[in-house]
């Protein structure tokens, strides 16, 4: 079994080839005290013009956030982009799977920027292809992997989509992973009771699609835990299990308790509790309402005046949320500020960088994914377009 650990790239400095996040940062940043960023930004993407088409995720800085072309999740923006093939430069302010996946959909003339990419995500960075690849020999090991679909979110690197791919696996999104899963299960054993899938990265969000969407047991879903020999499962209990769930989380909606609830709900009589399903199964279990950004936004935008919500993801947006909806009481739910930090990465200095280095005909920090590896990805992303009926949202 091969165990790798990440290091830490402090201010985005220092080398890592295999880390998800890719490698160095480099480059001469602005201060951050500089006042005329704002103006710089605008600048450099005005002399830019059609050239570029920025890209920003729902968790990204309001300072970032503003020079934006368009706002979404990871997968709407990478389509976004795909949309836009006259744009030469796509500046994806996110993370890096995100800006992989901007790659892998956008043509071969476009070229994928991320400001820093020391902005990883700590989920993906979980599932390293050396670690799953060793996960399905040994579920070949235990004479059950003939039975299994590997299912990955949409937060995870190109290789692990790509490893989906060339394992009739699928992608999926946080809107349609009971789809998905119907999908996989029904790939083998003709949905029977033998089927089972692997879910990458994210534990919370198979753990609670299958049981609260599904209708699959508690004691059916087991922890496959990279670190340990045949993941810390025994034989029998990979053989009971439908549900294989990589030990993976968000550092940001894993922090959410269910103690925090209950102090919301005695502070504040009536209050709504809202949640993104990468929140751990005891806090979805005490929520009202449960779905991905895309549907927490909507929510909070068709809410009356007047009511109370208290909302579990990322603390950007939760603010973003609050600032435009003054006829609500919106309120984090957690008691201590939160950010994502691989998100916070991408500043206003770093995209003047990048910006400015555009103009100055200097492509830095490009994303790219090899040809092998999206093309194994794109086989996997296919199949979760191909799935009926729901949308396909983060």
């Amino acid at each position: 079994m091969s165990i790798v650990d990440l290091p830490l790239l402090p201010l985005g400095k220092g080398r890592d080839l295999d880390a998800e996040r890719g490698v160095e940062c480099p480059g001469d940043l602005p201060a951050a005290s500089d006042p005329s960023l704002v103006a710089r930004a605008r600048a450099a993407k005005e002399a830019l013009g059609e050239r570029v088409f920025v890209l920003g995720h729902h968790y990204q800085r309001d300072e970032v956030i503003q020079f934006a072309d368009v706002t979404g999740d990871s997968f709407k923006l990478a389509r976004d982009a795909a949309a836009r093939p006259d744009a030469e430069f796509i500046v994806f302010c996110g993370v890096h799977f995100m800006a992989e996946s901007a790659d892998i959909l956008t043509s071969p003339a476009q070229q994928v920027v991320l400001p820093d990419l020391a902005a990883g995500c700590s989920m993906a960075d979980m599932a390293r292809l050396a670690q799953v690849e060793d996960a399905w020999d040994a579920l070949a090991e235990a004479g059950i992997q003939d039975s299994v679909v590997p299912v990955t979110y949409m937060n995870s690197s190109a290789d692990i989509k790509a490893f989906c791919g060339r394992n009739g696996g699928v992608v999926c999104t946080s809107s349609n992973a009971d789809v998905a899963l119907e999908w996989a299960f029904a790939q083998k054993a003709d949905g029977g009771e033998d089927a089972k899938v692997l879910f990458l990265p994210d534990q919370h969000l198979g753990r609670n699609t299958a049981v609260l969407q599904m209708g699959i047991a508690l004691d059916e879903c087991v922890v496959w835990d990279p670190r340990l020999p045949s993941g810390g499962l025994s034989r029998e209990e990979l053989q009971r299990a439908r549900m294989i769930l990589w030990r993976g989380h968000c550092s940001v909606h894993g922090r959410f308790t269910e103690d925090v609830v209950d102090e919301l709900r005695a502070r504040h009589p009536g209050i709504n509790v809202l949640v993104h399903p990468e929140c751990r199964h005891e806090v979805v279990l005490k929520a009202d309402l449960v779905g991905s950004t895309e549907f927490i936004i909507k929510t909070i935008e068709a809410a009356e005046p007047g009511t109370t919500w208290a909302i579990g993801t990322e603390l950007n947006l939760v603010k973003r949320l609050a600032d435009a909806h003054p006829d609500k009481t919106i309120v984090f739910l957690d008691r201590n500020v939160c950010y994502c930090s691989t998100m916070n990465r991408i500043d206003l200095p770093h995209l003047v960088w990048a910006l400015e280095s555009l103009v100055a005909g200097t492509v830095v920090n490009r994303v790219t994914v090899d040809p092998e590896t999206e093309a194994d990805a794109l086989v996997a992303l296919q199949r979760m377009l191909d799935l009926p009926g729901k949308s396909h949202r983060d």
